[in-house]
């Protein structure tokens, strides 16, 4: 790998005391964060702009990045809500006719302080067998004040991750032809979500998280989307109970990753964290209704405990192929189902994006008094 002349040094610090030395890449400075890591080989930009890894510093598992540049168009919000980025290499000569930069510019922009040239495989390696944990990256020397930075990592915790994503102020998009209004409620959505609705002929307002059934009925929406987000589901207990209310008003509504994860919780389920999570674009799914296994993008550290679904309540649609866990939830005598993984991914399989078709025909028959 060719190494930048002029190259900062910069340091990797684990919560277990790790160091991993590597290069600066983009912002320069010190950073806090959970340490995950994604195996996506493409969609780093829409990595670095998924508002779902808010507090979390990011590992690509694959060893090149940057090959395609970067552009104004693919990212899946308007920021990057990451505190770090772990990269093997970054490409600096990259090639695509969309590029309108590379990604040491685009981290530098976006004040993301990243580190390359570390061994990104050793580092997966050990929060497999360890778990995600607290890590640090810096350009100052960590051996110094090893303990007392050490402390920090330790007492690092993602806080109010939804309200630190979610818009303050409704915002409507409108397609060509509308045929239905569709509430998103943004837990902190990727764009993609947006479109996805958009061309199937929905009128789409992204509403804050905090949004209640009476404002939502005052809309006069046909369906509700619930959308992806960051941290600990079990958090914030008022957006929970609000979203009880939600479910009780009839509507069609389609849950996406946190959305999944949050109705099931106000449905009497319950989430536990995972040792190290369900992230990239090549995560297979099994239908339980078709026996159709899907490869699906993914991005979560927590999971429905399928056990914690009353029969009379719900039933478990998807599981994850390698793990049995819980990716999927059909709610009975409601009309209601959620996801833990992403129909609507850009860069990733599109294999799962007819969920969409389902959530459309359902608004349909309401609105036909089928």
């Amino acid at each position: 790998m060719q190494i930048l002349e002029n190259s900062k040094k910069a340091y990797l610090l684990l919560a277990d005391g790790t160091v991993f030395e590597g290069l600066s890449v983009g912002a320069q400075g010190t950073t806090i964060g959970e340490v995950v890591f994604t195996t996506g080989m493409t969609g780093y930009q829409e990595t670095l702009t998924d508002p779902s890894y808010y507090g979390q510093i990011v590992t690509q598992t694959f060893p090149l990045i940057g090959n395609y540049g970067v552009n104004h168009f693919d990212g899946e919000s308007n920021k990057c809500y990451l505190k770090g980025y772990i990269i093997r290499e970054w490409c600096e000569v990259p090639s695509n006719f969309r590029m309108e930069g590379t990604i040491a510019e685009f981290l530098k922009e976006n004040n993301v302080i990243g580190i390359y040239d570390i061994d990104t495989r050793a580092l997966t390696r050990k929060i497999r067998e360890y778990g995600v944990m607290n890590g640090m990256i810096t350009d100052q020397d960590v051996y110094a004040n090893k303990q007392t930075l050490l402390q920090e990592i330790n007492a690092f915790e993602i806080k109010d991750a939804i309200r630190s994503v979610s818009i303050e102020q409704p915002v409507k998009y409108e397609c060509e032809h509308p045929e239905f209004e569709v509430a998103l409620l943004d837990y902190g959505y990727k764009r993609n979500i947006r479109r996805s609705l958009l061309m199937r002929n929905c009128n789409v307002t992204a509403v804050p998280c905090t949004t209640t059934a009476a404002q939502l009925k005052e809309m006069g929406v046909d369906g509700v989307m619930l959308s992806n987000g960051p941290g600990d589901p079990q958090e914030d207990k008022d957006i929970i109970n609000n979203l009880q209310e939600i479910l009780q008003m009839g509507l069609p509504v389609f849950g996406i990753c946190l959305g999944h994860q949050l109705t099931a919780l106000a449905s009497g389920g319950t989430t536990q964290k995972l040792k190290y999570g369900h992230r990239g674009a090549n995560q297979p799914v099994i239908d339980l209704e078709s026996g159709t296994t899907y490869v699906t993008s993914q991005n979560h550290g927590y999971e429905v405990v399928a056990a914690s679904i009353k029969p009379e309540i719900g039933t478990v649609s998807h599981i994850n192929a390698n793990d049995r866990s819980c990716e999927g939830v059909e709610y009975k005598n409601k009309n209601i189902f959620t996801v833990q993984f992403h129909p609507e991914a850009c860069g990733g399989p599109a294999d799962t994006g007819y969920l969409f078709d389902h959530f459309i025909t359902r608004m349909r028959c309401i609105k036909e008094g089928k």
